[in-house]
């Protein structure tokens, strides 16, 4: 039990590292303060340019993955038991993305999770999420909406998930639960941008 909280509250805390927000301090910003006001690599691509935002979004991909490996390894149950190391992989995957969206260091105001939830997914179930990523390429290349992109691909995710794995009936189902809590999640926080999409007002990304 003590190791389970253990690594449960060892992924919040490597979830959330700002780096998006460090990045700014390196810079002489608080990037929290310009462009979107998010500390996301999206946003720090815009204000700051790839120097700073590809590390930023690099680092958070390795938060979620990272997270998700560490405990599996370190998980103490095996197969198929409810503590076994797939089950703590997919907790540990939604309390990664949960410290990015609410890190303590930032008065519990985050990012929008897309990029953790990328990392934890694909240590998860790297098939499927490459497809989603692939389709999150196609849909930024069409319209050049990072929001867009972003909520369709998660929304996506889940039916992938079902397609790809469906041969593993006793893995499949926490899988697709756990995509689909990060599909909501995503889809919430990107609702002042859909609003924005609806009214004509998002901006398309652009790049320094």
């Amino acid at each position: 039990m003590v190791i389970s909280v253990a690594l449960l509250f060892a992924s919040y805390l490597l979830g959330s590292i700002p780096f998006g927000y460090l990045a700014g301090r390196l810079a002489g910003i608080d990037i929290r303060q310009t462009g979107s006001g998010n500390v996301g690599a999206t946003n720090v691509v815009r204000v700051l340019g790839k120097r700073y935002g590809y590390p930023v979004f690099a680092l958070d991909v390795l938060k979620g993955f990272g997270a998700v490996n560490i405990s599996m390894l370190l998980a103490p149950g095996r197969p198929p038991e409810w503590n076994s190391p797939e089950i703590f992989g997919i907790f540990a995957a939604i309390f990664s993305v949960l410290g990015h969206l609410y890190p303590p260091w930032l008065k519990f105001k985050g990012g929008k999770g897309v990029a953790t939830s990328a990392g934890a997914l694909l240590a998860l179930t790297p098939p499927a999420t490459i497809i989603a990523i692939a389709i999150w390429v196609i849909v930024f290349w069409m319209t050049r909406y990072v929001s867009l992109a972003s909520v369709v691909a998660a929304i996506v995710l889940p039916f992938v998930v079902i397609l790809v794995r469906s041969h593993e009936q006793n893995k499949v189902r926490p899988l697709v639960y756990s995509s689909a809590c990060v599909a909501a999640v995503v889809v919430w926080r990107h609702r002042s941008n859909l609003s924005r999409l609806m009214r004509g007002t998002e901006p398309r990304f652009t790049r320094k």
